[in-house]
């Protein structure tokens, strides 16, 4: 559709409703952006937030405690994560106050057509504001998720032989005179008193 009548038609009460709206539709499309971008960045600052707030309380306190694997990946979308939420904040930035330029008046274009460029622009970073912030959510919660999921780093292993048997496991505790063992049969109980051998071992057999 124009906004201007078939040539040679005088303009009808509808096409002066119609242009008065397109019009004004003009002059308020970059407020109406530049409020939506906004309430967009305040909506998606509180969803980060709330999902750090969320990560600090939940999952493994130290990715010391995973595998070396595991922490190198936990490392790798916290990073990523933090490049993708600055970029994001940026462009929302930019959607909601305008790039920080100064353009000579000699190359400025006519007031509405600026507006409009400026409008489109700013819809554009919006767009793209949205969905860095987005990612950024999502590697926040696969970091999370790594931290409640990936494998625990191996713990040191020891054999430990007594007058009746060898015994070969993860140390859990030691105390009250006993050295608690995590075998492959489950947890064992060896008194320090009857120890006749300890050494560390890389693994254990059968495991």
């Amino acid at each position: 559709m124009t906004d201007r009548p078939a040539a040679g038609r005088a303009a009808t009460p509808a096409d002066l409703r119609r242009a008065q709206q397109l019009d004004a539709m003009r002059r308020t499309e970059l407020p109406r952006v530049r409020t939506a971008a906004t309430q967009w960045r305040n909506g998606l600052a509180g969803l980060l937030v709330a999902l750090i707030g969320f990560s600090l309380v939940k999952g493994r306190s130290d990715i010391g405690e995973l595998a070396s694997g595991a922490a190198v990946a936990v490392g790798l979308l916290l990073l990523l994560a933090l490049v993708a939420g600055a970029s994001g904040a940026l462009y929302l930035l930019r959607a909601a106050n305008g790039r920080p330029s100064v353009v000579q008046v000699s190359a400025l274009p006519p007031g509405p057509i600026a507006d409009h460029r400026e409008a489109q622009d700013a819809a554009r970073a919006l767009r793209r504001g949205i969905a860095l912030s987005l990612t950024c959510a999502a590697l926040l919660t696969a970091a999370v998720a790594t931290t409640w999921y990936g494998p625990a780093k191996d713990q040191p292993m020891v054999e430990l032989t007594t007058d009746s048997a060898v015994l070969c496991g993860a140390v859990i505790r030691i105390d009250d005179g006993q050295v608690t063992l995590r075998t492959s049969a489950g947890e064992r109980l060896v008194e320090l008193g009857k120890l006749r051998a300890m050494r560390a071992v890389s693994s254990c057999p059968g495991s």
